[in-house]
């Protein structure tokens, strides 16, 4: 407070929020994820059919208002939800993608940090979420597919693999197609059995599963006897991978299995 002539009290604009009354950047912050705990919350446990625009607002303690200022829609919320869901699952900052002298070494740091982030509970409540409800709800499968980290595992892994290939460690002309069966391999059966058994597969477990997923791809990659990836409508390199990434996983998927 200041004291000016007269003896009249003044006071000086708070540091909390800006001028205007508006919210400083950190109230702002934290409302928004106020927001998002709160239809998380929701659309994990009651599901995104059942879950109302109004529901989340009154969870979060905000108006109706400021719930759509910040999000147009119930599926634009949902999409918000699915890309914090996804940053929270990736390898904190001091972590390493990639690890490891030689391509099995590499392999299995990676299959670690991937199954460690598909058996998380986050990770099996958004799983669980979109087979109960993408049939109703196309939208959700959608959003899953653009926020979600698979297109980005796939061009890492298939950029591994490429190289690999060019230094002449592995015969293999088809390291895009590789690589979604090598991440197949890691989350499938694993994610299956979390979603169907509450026993959780411990670290030790997740480490020999994905040790043992390593030692059959690389082993089955040195034995590659040439592919056909334009019979299979699949991309081939990293850099088509890339090119791809729109296009959703399940067309290529029908077309592998046919």
């Amino acid at each position: 407070m200041s004291r000016p002539r007269g003896g009249a009290t003044t006071r000086t604009p708070s540091r909390g929020r800006a001028s205007g009354g508006r919210p400083s950047r950190d109230e702002a912050l934290q409302l928004g994820e106020r927001i998002l705990d709160a239809a998380t919350g929701l659309f994990f446990g009651a599901g995104f059919g059942a879950t109302s625009m109004e529901a989340v607002a009154q969870r979060a303690g905000v108006s109706k208002r400021a719930l759509y200022h910040r999000h147009a829609d119930k599926s634009a919320l949902f999409s918000a939800v699915v890309h914090r869901t996804i940053e929270r699952m990736r390898p904190p900052a001091g972590v390493p993608l990639i690890g490891g002298a030689t391509l099995p070494d590499v392999l299995q740091h990676l299959a670690t940090l991937i199954l460690r982030a598909a058996l998380s509970a986050p990770a099996l409540a958004l799983h669980r979420l979109i087979v109960a409800e993408a049939g109703q709800f196309p939208e959700l499968a959608a959003a899953v597919q653009q926020e979600g980290g698979r297109a980005e595992a796939l061009r890492l892994i298939a950029g591994i693999l490429e190289g690999e290939a060019r230094a002449g460690r592995i015969a293999l002309d088809a390291p895009a197609f590789a690589a979604e069966q090598f991440l197949h391999m890691v989350i499938a059966l694993p994610q299956h059995r979390a979603l169907a058994d509450t026993r959780r597969m411990t670290a030790a477990e997740q480490a020999a599963w994905a040790r043992d997923v390593v030692n059959l791809f690389v082993n089955g990659c040195r034995g590659w006897e040439g592919g056909a990836a334009a019979e299979r409508g699949t991309a081939t390199t990293a850099a088509e991978v890339a090119a791809a990434g729109k296009t959703a996983p399940r067309s290529r998927a029908r077309k592998n299995s046919q």
